[in-house]
C-alpha cells in the first residue's frame, strides 16, 4: 500500500523560478519580464547564472531531504554549509548521474582542459528536461567545471544574490497560495484515489507507478503551474512537484491578463497544433507516432506537445518505463471560452 506524504516549502520554487526565468518560452512566460528580473541581479552574476540555467537540473531529492521548513532562506543556509564541489554537484547535476559522469568532470578539472572524446560523451550521458544537453549547454557545463571549487563559491554567492534582489519578495507573495494549494490538495486526497488525485492536481498527467509507489511525496509550487517535476529520491519513493497557481493569477505580477488564457490562445492560432489535437481526440499517441503522422521531425513535435500542456490542452500518460503517450483534453476548451467571456465582460 502506498503511503501518502506531503512537503511544502518556497525553496521549491526558489529553484523552480530560477528554471523559468532562463527558460521563458519554455513556461509561458514575457521574455522582456524574465530578462527585467534578471537584470535585477549584477553583471557577473547574471552572465554566471545564464551558463548555469542552460543546462542545470533542479535538487528536488535534496530539498525534500533538507528539515522544516523548507524554506529559501534556510535551504541557502544548508547549501552554505557544503563543500564548493559538493555544493555545485547537489545544486546542478540530477541525482541519478552516472558514476562515470562525475569522473569525467573530475578528470577535466584536474586538468584543466577537455577532450572531444570526453566532450562527446558528456552530450550523450547527461539529460535535462528537454532530453539531452545540446552542443552550447555542453560547453556551459565544461566552462563551469573546469574550476569547480571556485564555480561552487560563486554558486551561493549568485543564488544569496537572488534572493535579496527578487525572491525575498516574492516569496511573500506566493507562501498564502502554498498554504492554500496544500490544503486543496489535502482535502481532495480525503475522497479520491492516488492515481486520480495526482492527475487531478498535476492537470491531467497520469503515472503509472503511482500506485506501486512505497510513497508519495506530493508538493505543491506556485512558478511550476501547469507542469509537474517528479523525482525518485530513492527506491520504491515517488515525489511529485505540481501547480497550484489559481488561472486567474499570472507569474508576472500585476498582469492584465491570467497566463493561462494567453497560453491557450496562442496555442490555438497554430495550424499544426489544432492537427496535433485532431489527432490527439481520435485517440492516445506518442510523440513517434505523431511524427509519422505529421510528417515532421520529433522535436518539432514535441516543441508543439510543450505548447500544448501549457496550455493544458493535452494529457499524459507516463508508462513504469517512462514512455509518454499524449491525448486531448477537449474539456480544457470549454474552460478557455469561460475565460474569454469573463474577461471580456470584467470591468477594471
Amino acid at each position: 500500500m502506498t503511503t501518502l506524504l506531503w512537503n511544502s516549502g518556497t525553496a521549491y520554487d526558489f529553484f523552480i523560478s530560477l528554471l523559468a526565468l532562463h527558460h521563458a518560452a519554455d513556461f509561458g512566460l514575457r521574455p522582456n519580464w524574465t530578462a527585467g528580473v534578471r537584470q535585477r541581479l549584477s553583471v557577473p552574476q547574471r552572465e554566471f547564472l545564464e551558463r548555469v540555467y542552460s543546462f542545470a537540473s533542479i535538487p528536488l531529492d535534496w530539498i525534500s531531504s533538507l528539515p522544516e521548513p523548507k524554506d529559501a532562506l534556510p535551504m541557502l543556509q544548508c547549501a552554505a554549509e557544503l563543500a564548493p564541489l559538493e555544493r555545485l554537484r547537489i545544486l546542478t547535476l540530477p541525482l541519478n548521474t552516472p558514476h562515470e559522469v562525475h569522473e569525467t568532470l573530475a578528470h577535466i578539472a584536474g586538468r584543466g582542459s577537455v577532450t572531444a572524446e570526453e566532450k562527446e560523451f558528456l552530450a550523450r550521458a547527461i539529460t535535462h528536461r528537454n532530453g539531452r544537453l545540446k552542443a552550447g549547454e555542453v560547453d556551459n557545463l565544461i566552462k563551469v567545471w573546469l574550476k569547480p571549487e571556485k564555480a561552487g563559491e560563486q554558486l551561493l554567492a549568485t543564488l544569496l544574490e537572488y534572493h535579496h534582489a527578487f525572491f525575498a519578495d516574492e516569496e511573500t507573495r506566493i507562501r498564502p497560495v502554498l498554504q492554500a494549494g496544500l490544503e486543496q490538495a489535502r482535502e481532495l486526497a480525503a475522497g479520491m484515489t492516488l492515481p486520480a488525485l495526482v492527475e487531478r492536481l498535476s492537470r491531467g498527467v497520469h503515472f503509472e507507478d503511482v500506485s506501486s509507489a512505497r510513497e508519495l511525496i506530493l508538493v505543491p509550487s506556485y512558478w511550476s503551474t501547469p507542469f509537474v517535476f517528479p523525482s525518485n529520491a530513492d527506491e520504491g519513493s515517488l515525489q511529485i512537484v505540481f501547480g497550484c497557481r489559481p488561472d486567474i493569477q499570472s507569474i508576472a505580477p500585476g498582469a492584465e491578463t491570467p497566463d493561462q488564457l494567453i497560453n491557450a490562445l496562442k496555442s490555438l492560432a497554430d495550424p499544426t497544433r489544432l492537427r496535433i489535437l485532431r489527432y490527439l481526440s481520435g485517440q492516445p499517441l506518442t510523440p513517434t507516432e505523431l511524427s509519422r503522422l505529421l510528417r515532421l521531425r520529433p522535436p518539432t513535435v514535441l516543441h508543439h506537445l510543450q505548447a500544448l500542456r501549457l496550455a493544458e490542452l493535452v494529457a499524459i500518460r507516463v508508462s513504469e518505463n517512462g514512455e509518454k503517450r499524449y491525448a486531448a483534453r477537449l474539456e480544457t476548451l470549454n474552460v478557455i471560452f469561460g475565460s474569454v467571456s469573463d474577461f471580456l465582460k470584467k470591468q477594471d
